[in-house]
């Protein structure tokens, strides 16, 4: 039972100074930016853009594509499964201080973002398999060399045909929605601003 106590005394110590951070943070906020929505916001910003690279979201796909070759009467044929990983990743880099825009009649702070960029596919080559038949005239010509070749390439393909699919791109974006919406709203919120932060990527429309 002593344990179970000190656990949970613990972890209401842990939330005092939490609250105690927050509301110290809050007031040392308000009291630099004097409570100018814009200006907390072009701070964030700058915050914002020291993270460099925003990955919100991850998929892992599985291509299976086939080859097949034929010569002096003889076919050869190989099935090639390769398990991929694709990042979707945001450059925060690319924010500019125009991407801001508040409105102060309706309280709402706009973040315009760059699209969203894809890292990979990263092949997992411990999970590929491959299957074949025609073994005479792979034995006796360069087509297994070929046939490889040319899996590699459309499995390639197929996984990025994949991961830009209309429900990847979309978890991918909403992720980054509102990752970047919790970034500027949680500092508003810490200067006593109450505001509503809109993220919203270049490419869409408005």
């Amino acid at each position: 039972m002593r344990p179970a106590l000190r656990a949970a005394g613990g972890a209401i110590l842990i939330a005092v100074i939490v609250a105690l951070l927050y509301v110290g943070v809050g007031y040392r906020m308000r009291h630099m930016f004097d409570g100018d929505p814009s200006t907390v916001a072009r701070a964030s910003l700058q915050a914002v853009r020291q993270q460099n690279r925003l990955v919100p979201f991850a998929a892992r796909f599985v291509a299976v594509v086939t080859a097949e070759e034929s010569r002096f009467g003889f076919s050869a044929r190989k099935t090639l499964i390769m398990p991929g990983l694709v990042r979707y990743s945001l450059d925060l880099g690319k924010l500019r201080d125009r991407d801001l825009k508040w409105d102060a009649a309706a309280r709402t702070l706009t973040v315009t973002l760059p699209p969203i960029e894809l890292e990979g596919p990263e092949v997992d080559l411990t999970a590929v398999r491959e299957y074949g038949e025609g073994g005479v005239l792979m034995m006796l010509t360069d087509a297994e060399k070929e046939l490889d070749a040319a899996n590699r390439k459309a499995g390639q393909a197929e996984l990025v045909a994949q991961a830009h699919d209309a429900l990847p791109m979309r978890l991918a974006t909403d992720a980054a929605r509102s990752a970047i919406e919790r970034s500027f709203a949680m500092p508003l919120r810490a200067a006593g601003i109450d505001a509503t932060v809109v993220a919203r990527f270049r490419d869409e429309p408005k």
